[in-house]
Order: C-alpha cells, then sequence, then structure tokens
C-alpha cells in the first residue's frame, strides 16, 4: 500500500502540498497508480493518482470512514534528551508502535529547553504512514511537569523512575484499562521533589526492570509493552 496524507471531506479527497511534491519529484509516481490517503482520523480513501503537472490528485474509487484504532491508549509524558536525535528517534518508533499521545515534558533537570514540536510531528506523521496507521498520534507543546500533572488522571497514570529506595510497582501489576498515561524523565531522573509531589498525587511508581535505561529507551520500552496488549 502506497499511504499519503490528505484532507478527506466527504467524497473530498485533497492530498498535502508536501506530499503531493513527494510524489511528483521524488517518487516520480505515474498517472493511474494505485494510491491511498488518510487524513490521520480514522479515514481512508482508495484510487488512482491524477498528475497534472507539478500536482497530484485522485480518483477516489471508494473511501472508508471511521476505522478503527489501536486499545488501549497509550499517552508518554516524557522529557527531552540534551541529544534531540534520541527523542526524535524514540517518537518515530512509539509511533510505529501505535502510540496515541506524546507529551514532552519540562522538568527540574532537563537540560534541553528548546524542542522544535512542528519536527516532531512530521516525523510522527512520517512514522504513522510507514506503518499504516489511519490514527495519527497527538504531538503535544513542551509543558512543564507541574502543568501537565494538573490535566492528568492519577488513576490510570503512572511514573517510571530510578529511585530504588522507593516502592514501585512491576509492569505486570498495571490493571487493564481504556487509556494509560506513563510519565518518564530527563538524563539523571526525577528530582526527589518532583517524585514526592508524583507519590502526593496518588501517582504510582514503575520499574521497568533491574536494567538502567536511558531515557527514550524507557519510552520505546513502554511503548513495546503497550504495543504486546493491542487489540484493534
Amino acid at each position: 500500500m502506497k499511504l499519503f496524507y490528505g484532507e478527506i471531506n466527504g467524497n473530498t479527497v485533497i492530498i498535502n502540498d508536501e506530499e503531493q511534491q513527494h510524489i511528483v519529484k521524488v517518487l516520480r509516481m505515474k498517472d493511474g497508480e494505485e494510491i491511498h490517503v488518510t487524513d490521520g482520523k480514522g479515514n481512508l480513501a482508495f484510487g488512482k493518482l491524477l498528475i497534472e503537472g507539478k500536482k497530484a490528485n485522485i480518483e477516489v474509487d471508494e473511501i472508508k470512514a471511521g476505522l478503527s484504532d489501536f486499545n488501549p491508549k497509550l499517552h508518554i509524558a516524557i522529557a527531552p534528551t540534551k541529544n534531540i536525535d534520541r527523542i526524535e528517534f524514540f517518537v518515530e518508533k512509539a509511533v510505529e508502535m501505535g502510540i496515541s499521545e506524546i507529551t514532552i515534558l519540562n522538568t527540574e533537570k532537563t537540560e534541553r529547553k528548546n524542542i522544535n514540536i512542528d519536527k516532531l510531528r512530521k516525523q510522527a506523521v512520517a512514522a504513522s504512514k510507514q506503518s499504516l496507521r489511519f490514527h495519527f498520534p497527538i504531538i503535544n507543546d513542551l509543558i512543564k511537569i507541574q502543568d501537565f500533572l494538573k490535566k492528568i488522571n492519577p488513576e490510570n497514570t503512572f511514573v517510571a523512575h530510578c529511585h530504588e529506595n522507593l516502592e514501585r510497582i512491576d509492569l505486570k501489576q498495571i490493571p487493564a484499562l481504556e487509556k494509560i498515561v506513563f510519565l518518564i524523565g530527563p538524563e539523571g531522573d526525577f528530582s526527589e521533589k518532583e517524585i514526592s509531589f508524583l507519590a502526593d498525587l496518588q501517582i504510582k511508581a514503575v520499574s521497568l526492570g533491574n536494567q538502567r535505561l536511558r531515557t527514550e529507551t524507557a519510552g520505546i520500552f513502554v511503548a513495546a509493552w503497550n504495543y504486546s496488549k493491542m487489540s484493534s
């Protein structure tokens, strides 16, 4: 399947401008080739490619609306790594494994304060197309952890940290939930003040095993854990 991104409104399908350029200038696709277009909201159009100069359109044969999404839904709130390539790698792999939402956290020990969120969103779209996802994940703006915690439900929120002297449950002890929110800290972990604040909110701490994982590795680990439980 050759999957591209665009707008689907009723029977009208418009391929995204950047996607059109990629089709014409990079892929050099030809008139009449089969093409699929999704809006990332659970809708999928199938048809034949129409090339008109530098423009690419679709002659629609069929539109499938309201395609099912993966469950359970996973929202990872993660601190950005100093090396931005690592957080970009996390985004790509987590999206491929069906994550529904990513928030970039600003914590006490976060070293990187400037994040190109638009670039991460484009990577999420690319990874969604690569893995044939018809529901694209939400990529939220950078937010202070204190502000983020005002928006969550402690009953379905968990935090992974490396403080071995504090109580942590195993991943296997997390009950079946429709939506799970997971906090993952920066290089150097969450501060003791932040962990104490999380505990006060009744957010359970989770151990990801005996090994100390890098921030992006922990994020991918949690995404893979959730992926193993998914149904569509």
